[in-house]
């Protein structure tokens, strides 16, 4: 486990950590903690989220349990290299919905001295990877896989099951267009959804 704050004034060393799973897990609420706790130790923060999450503030990076921290909408991943400067830690929120071009943002940041913490969806709808986080877990210092609770059986649930039938890679959604699934329940509902288009 790595040491929170642990940034050395006199030679500034950058990492990047990320955290990852599905719906629900609290992937925003420990980018919120470890943000929070950077502010405390006076270090110069800076969060980031895509602009097309506006699901809950247009200037805020929410969880689902309501807790808030000022963000700055962004179109692009190019957009953050040119908004930071003299900053100890950036915060990068819903990160699945950048493009590749994040990676290489990360790894700049990192490289001159900036911790980079990216919370993110590391699978779509189907199971699959989901756009830069499988990338950035492979380079990052520091992963941390958390887990929501299956609402069909109540084991942890690593899926993000979508419940409408569109197919849409990004549907912004809450509680009533995703549920978290073990691996078991989720194979179920995709064959229960099957079956019902074949009918």
């Amino acid at each position: 486990m790595f040491l929170e704050n642990s940034i050395n004034n006199t030679q500034r060393k950058g990492w990047i950590e990320v955290v990852a799973g599905s719906m629900f897990s609290g992937k925003t609420e420990e980018l919120i903690r470890r943000l929070k706790r950077s502010k405390i130790s006076k270090q110069k923060v800076e969060i980031f989220k895509p602009k097309i999450d506006t699901r809950y503030s247009d200037d805020e990076v929410v969880s689902h349990d309501s807790n808030a921290i000022r963000s700055t909408p962004v179109s692009s991943p190019m957009n953050i290299l040119l908004l930071v400067n003299d900053i100890d830690v950036v915060g990068i929120d819903e990160a699945q919905f950048f493009d590749m071009g994040l990676i290489e943002v990360c790894k700049k940041l990192a490289d001159s001295g900036v911790r980079v913490i990216v919370a993110g969806l590391d699978m779509d709808f189907q199971g699959n990877p989901f756009g830069p986080i499988p990338a950035l877990m492979a380079t990052a210092e520091y992963v941390t896989k958390v887990h929501a609770i299956c609402m069909r059986c109540g084991n942890l649930a690593h899926f993000s099951h979508r419940l409408s039938n569109t197919d849409k890679l990004v549907l912004l959604g809450e509680k009533n267009e995703y549920e978290p699934l073990c691996r078991n329940c989720y194979n179920n509902a995709i064959k229960e959804q099957n079956s019902k288009k074949d009918d």
